[in-house]
């Protein structure tokens, strides 16, 4: 290191960060949001987002699809849209697709908690469940539960009733989707 920062600083002049500079293989370094691991099959380096850079989407997920924010879901799927283009553009030249998988999953569940929040009462769960096919017997039994909106969020009756393809109706954009479009 001392020998790399005494050559840049004499021969171009240039002053060296210390606390910022390191010598360091690939693996361990981050660098504009990238981390990076080695590809046995191509036998070379490849880039992926950082876990820094993945904690802090999903956290700007957890902040867009917080429960108390009390705005309607068109509003929400907007915002979520902008947050999702941008950080999939960003980082569009890395591999990334099982980390994509993951935040849409995480993405969804959140929604669909916000929906069922929003249905607030019994009578509204209960029509709604039945306007997305559900049974009247299950539609009933699921709108007087006293489950907590995670636990019927992450349930069979959700997921059969506020399907993947009702939320791209609603224009929400999935990370895989968009990613497969403009991965380079």
């Amino acid at each position: 290191m001392t020998s790399v920062t005494k050559y840049i600083e004499e021969n171009l002049w240039l002053k060296v960060n210390v606390s910022k500079s390191k010598i360091e293989t690939p693996k361990g370094l981050k660098y504009l949001g990238y981390g990076f691991y080695f590809d046995g099959f191509q036998k070379q380096y490849r880039a992926r987002p950082h876990e820094d850079s993945v904690m802090k989407i999903k956290a700007k997920i957890k902040e867009l699809t917080s429960r108390r924010w009390g705005v309607s879901m068109d509003y929400r799927i907007m915002h979520l849209n902008w947050a999702i283009r941008g950080w999939v553009n960003y980082f569009r030249i890395a591999n990334m697709k099982k980390v994509c998988m993951e935040i849409d999953w995480h993405m969804r569940f959140r929604l669909r908690m916000c929906i069922w929040k929003q249905w607030k009462r019994p009578k509204t769960r209960y029509k709604s469940l039945i306007k997305l096919g559900i049974s009247k017997g299950k539609a009933w039994e699921w709108a007087n539960s006293r489950k907590g909106y995670a636990r019927v969020a992450g349930s069979f009756i959700m997921h059969r009733a506020v399907t993947n393809e009702i939320l791209k109706r609603k224009g929400l954009v999935f990370l895989l989707d968009h990613y497969q479009i403009v991965h380079i």
